[in-house]
Formats: structure tokens, C-alpha cells, sequence
């Protein structure tokens, strides 16, 4: 892993859009010469309700992930706002996450995209920095259950979500073990929530989607340090 202190200039970049939007921001980070980019495909949360509530009136979405120096993600951000017109009906939201660790090869990546002086400013300045009004909240259910996270999420203050599939992956002795028994394939929820929300939020996904529920999930919140679209 690479050092802490300065991997704290760095951010996660998400830009959650129609796979059209998607790939023009793509080209956007081709043009800026930015090495690591990852795209998924996924899928916006089914309700059509929740769906009027973001601006999106269709299910499929792509998730473009990236890792980026403080001022580049910054400046991305204000990009993606300004080409894509995030925030207006039928487009997406991007926003970053504090990134905590990297491998050294990542952070020398980064490192190469951004002079040594603005690096150490923005070192300096980490220290000040304050807590965003959005927090992610990821949720992690066996296959099909989605829905339940959303139904429990809505009325406690989330207005959207997006969903991808994934499979897990893990040690069998270990799961035995601590008795935990949970499909493979499992679905991942995205919920941009605000900081007041955050807690009831976790709460109600926990308490109706929890492990010891049908869902067998588990939900976990990541600060979010900039957004676009939602403002």
C-alpha cells in the first residue's frame, strides 16, 4: 500500500450516467492523458418513481471509475458538469471518494499527472478539509433483493439508487467457520444520501436487509469529497 499522507491527495472518481454520457466522459479522461479508468455496466433501481427523482427515465446505466490527483478530480468534476450537463433530466451525477491507500504503482501513476508544488499545497491543505453534505452508502445483498434495499431506503430520506452485480468471492474454510452462508451472486446498491439521512438510512437497509434477513446483506458509507449533478 502506498504511504497514507500522500495518498490523501488523491480521489476516486464515479460518474454514474447513460452509458452514452459514459462514454463521452471516457474520452474526456482519454484527452487528459488519465492512466486508470474502469468502466461497469449496471442498472438504475427499477421503481419508476425513484427513477423520476433522478432526471433518468430508463434502467440502464454505466458507472465510470477513476483515480485521480485532488486538483484533476476537482477539476474533472467541473467538466463532466459543464459537457455532460449534469444535473438536468436523462443524464447522471459524478462525485468523489477519499481514497486511503493505493499500491505504489498507482499513487506513481498519479503522482506523474500532477506537479510536485500543487501536490504539496494540497497536502497542506488536507487537514482543513470538511465534511461533504453526501455520504455513499454501499449495500451488498444476495441476488434479487435490490428492491428490498431500496423499499427500506426510500422513506428514510434516499431518492435513488444504482444497482450492479457482482460475485463473491472468499475462503470457505473461513465462511464455515463464522457460520456465514450467503449466495454468490450477490448485488451491490449505490446510494448517494445525505448527511442527515445517512444513519436511518443504514439502519432501516440493516435492520429490513440484514444477515439475518432472506437478503443476507451487509451496508457499509464512504464520505463523498465533491459532487456534480445533484446540486
Amino acid at each position: 500500500m502506498g504511504d497514507n499522507h500522500k495518498i490523501m491527495s488523491y480521489r476516486m472518481l464515479l460518474l454514474i450516467a447513460t452509458p452514452k454520457l459514459v462514454g463521452k466522459a471516457a474520452g474526456l479522461f482519454k484527452e487528459g492523458n488519465v492512466p486508470v479508468q474502469y468502466i461497469f455496466h449496471g442498472q438504475g433501481t427499477a421503481t419508476s418513481q425513484v427513477m423520476d427523482m433522478l432526471g433518468l427515465d430508463g434502467v440502464d446505466k454505466n458507472i465510470l471509475m477513476a483515480m485521480l490527483p485532488k486538483a484533476f478530480a476537482d477539476e474533472m468534476l467541473k467538466k463532466l458538469r459543464k459537457r455532460l450537463h449534469l444535473g438536468m433530466p436523462n443524464t447522471g451525477i459524478a462525485f468523489t471518494l477519499l481514497m486511503s491507500g493505493g499500491s505504489g504503482h498507482l499513487v506513481q501513476l498519479m503522482e506523474g499527472l500532477e506537479p510536485e508544488e500543487k501536490k504539496r499545497l494540497l497536502e497542506r491543505n488536507e487537514a482543513d478539509m470538511t465534511e461533504n453534505a453526501y455520504s455513499l452508502i454501499m449495500a451488498i445483498v444476495n441476488q434479487g433483493f435490490s428492491e428490498e434495499v431500496m423499499n427500506a431506503a426510500r422513506p428514510k430520506g434516499a431518492s435513488g439508487g444504482t444497482v450492479f452485480h457482482s460475485r463473491r468471492i472468499g475462503n470457505q474454510e473461513a465462511m464455515k467457520f463464522w457460520k456465514i452462508s450467503v449466495q454468490e451472486e450477490r448485488e451491490v446498491v449505490l446510494i448517494l444520501a445525505q448527511k442527515e439521512d445517512k444513519l436511518a438510512i443504514m439502519q432501516e437497509i440493516g435492520r429490513q436487509c440484514g444477515m439475518n434477513s432472506k437478503a443476507q446483506g451487509i451496508v457499509m458509507s464512504l464520505p463523498v469529497d465533491g459532487i456534480a449533478g445533484l446540486d
